[in-house]
């Protein structure tokens, strides 16, 4: 499978259907139980048309918990989460992404919710090509990872190389697809 093929096809994908459906997510009942006072949700600013985590992350907030974003160096860096507050300032991070300052605490998440460009049924994603998510799976290897995407990123299955992390679960803007 030629990955950059389908990662700009699905990028393609994911615009147009976002620039003609203007889509949104909601916290799914599944989503809610697992919140609790002291949790740390890792997060993410959305680029372009990803998936906003917004209404989770209103959710997590609602019930006590703490948002961590992550903050990225480059692209053989691992990504750390660190603590944010709502309304704090972001900075400049490379690859257009707005991030914590270096300067703010790492922090281990106990959910991390995950941009992507695909996904299939048994939990694979296609992420942008660095690695880095998947890096911060296997540092973080107790955390629920979370998907969120359109439903228009889904693909009948993608290859899974030995590095890769699967999700335990994904939502879009129709369903909720729990998968361990």
């Amino acid at each position: 499978m030629d990955k950059k093929a389908l990662r700009a096809r699905l990028r393609g994908l994911r615009d147009a259907f976002v620039a003609e459906h203007r889509p949104s997510l909601a916290a799914p009942a599944a989503f809610l139980r697992r919140l609790q006072p002291g949790l740390v949700i890792a997060s993410y600013m959305p680029l372009g048309s990803e998936a906003d985590p917004a209404p989770l992350v209103r959710a997590a907030l609602a019930a006590g918990c703490t948002i961590a974003l992550p903050h990225v160096v480059d692209r053989a860096t691992p990504i750390r989460f660190v603590a944010w507050q709502q309304g704090a300032a972001l900075v400049a991070g490379p690859f257009g992404l707005s991030q914590p300052g270096a300067e703010a605490g790492t922090v281990a998440p106990d959910i991390i919710l995950t941009p992507l460009l695909g996904f299939d049924r048994a939990g694979n994603r296609l992420g942008q090509g660095a690695g880095h998510y998947d890096r911060a799976f296997v540092a973080h290897p107790d955390a629920w990872r979370v998907g969120l995407a359109w439903s228009v990123q889904e693909v009948p299955a993608l290859p899974a190389d030995p590095w890769d992390v699967p999700l335990h679960a994904l939502l879009t803007e129709r369903e909720w697809i729990a998968l361990s």
